[in-house]
């Protein structure tokens, strides 16, 4: 009898697509390690943004770090939707997506160049060993499932085409400009609507809607163990204070706030147009880089308090305030402005304006963002207990 662990059918299966009605489909063991991998990258962009703001230069830190955080935010989103469509798990595929294990940890490596001396060199190179690794199950797509051929072959040309752009335009005499990027992510945000003009992949709307849950809690995660080492090294060097406590109180609650926030909505019921999914997909670009930019811009607050550094005690806090906003902003749309009616619709612009004001009005930075925790958790409470009201009544 065959041994099914060395069985040829086990390495080499048919990448044939899955069920879009499948019952109980969840994330794969696969699928959560490339996640935690995955992070390792957006912790080391995150600590590069975090001595960018100390070092006051955070315009050109959050320059930065908007581009390193596209390309990791991109790859993952790519990965994550083929997987939802095409996992057959078989011995190909695990290798296949080792090698865009490995391209995540190269851009990592290269994230210091890419801060320090503008050097995207490194970060490229892994770039592309992602794309490429991705263009080579497209093409198994191509072959396997008929019905899609068209689809996955724009995908794997669509793919090829920009990351040649990305190759030729860093790699050439010509210069790197900002207007050159914009043009580039441009292309990239159109392949995927190009491909799926052709016809819809068979992705999950339960399963992409766990895996989005999934990566938004392990950033805020890997935020609050930024902001905890951080606040671990002040206590060491023994920079205590009434203003770090409150720091520390406010950063824990902002954090809870958020999570409790995003996991209040039944997302994948949303997820049943090719328009919506698009719309949810892209605007999630927004949800993980506010959480992570607030991560490090709550470690940066530590050493604000604590004199260590370079940036106003005020600019701190507004930036704060700004990684919130986005994050309540993009929540807001992507899952709550469709069903809230009377006066609970005031309560995020009303929310959006404290927060904004808290800063002006609150010193130092510590005591402004407890400030504003308590501002956002308040917003969530009361916006909970109308839904309970709204429930009795009717």
């Amino acid at each position: 009898m065959t041994n099914p662990i060395i069985s040829p059918s086990t390495w080499l299966k048919p990448l044939s697509p899955r069920d879009p009605h499948e019952k109980h489909r969840v994330a794969t063991s696969l699928e959560l390690l490339f996640d935690l991998i995955f992070v390792v990258a957006i912790a080391t962009a995150g600590q590069q943004l975090h001595h960018a703001i100390v070092e006051n230069h955070l315009w050109h830190g959050l320059e930065l770090y908007l581009m390193v955080f596209f390309a990791l935010w991109w790859a993952w989103m790519n990965f994550s939707w083929f997987a939802s469509a095409y996992d057959n798990d078989d011995a190909f595929y695990r290798i296949v997506t080792f090698v865009q294990i490995i391209g995540s940890l190269v851009i990592a490596a290269g994230i210091p160049s890419a801060f320090q001396q503008q050097d995207f060199d490194v970060i490229i190179i892994g770039y592309a060993i992602m794309r490429l690794g991705l263009v080579t199950q497209w093409f198994r797509v191509a072959k396997h499932d008929t019905e899609r051929r068209k689809t996955a072959l724009r995908y794997a040309s669509g793919i090829i085409v920009v990351q040649l752009g990305w190759l030729f335009f860093h790699f050439s005499p010509v210069n790197f400009t900002g207007y050159l990027f914009i043009l580039l992510v441009s292309a990239e945000l159109c392949v995927p609507i190009f491909a799926e003009a052709a016809s819809r992949t068979p992705w999950h709307a339960h399963h992409i809607a766990e895996r989005y849950s999934l990566l938004t809690i392990i950033v805020l995660g890997e935020s609050i163990v930024g902001c905890s080492i951080a606040m671990t090294d002040a206590l060491t060097n023994q920079r205590f204070s009434t203003e770090l406590i409150f720091l520390m109180i406010g950063g824990l609650v902002m954090m809870f706030t958020m999570w409790w926030a995003y996991f209040d909505s039944e997302i994948a019921e949303r997820l049943n147009s090719r328009k919506m999914a698009f719309a949810w997909g892209y605007g999630h670009f927004f949800v993980f880089i506010s959480i992570a930019a607030l991560g490090a811009s709550l470690a940066a607050a530590v050493d604000v308090v604590s004199h260590e550094a370079l940036i106003s005690s005020m600019r701190e806090s507004y930036f704060v305030a700004f990684c919130l906003v986005l994050y309540t902003t993009s929540l807001y749309v992507l899952h709550e402005a469709h069903h809230q009616v009377g006066f609970k619709k005031l309560l995020y612009p009303l929310t959006v304006v404290i927060v904004l004001a808290i800063p002006q009005c609150i010193e130092p930075a510590g005591y402004a963002i407890f400030a504003m925790a308590i501002a956002y958790a308040l917003r969530l409470i009361l916006a909970k207990s109308f839904i309970a009201t709204a429930k009795v009544q009717g």
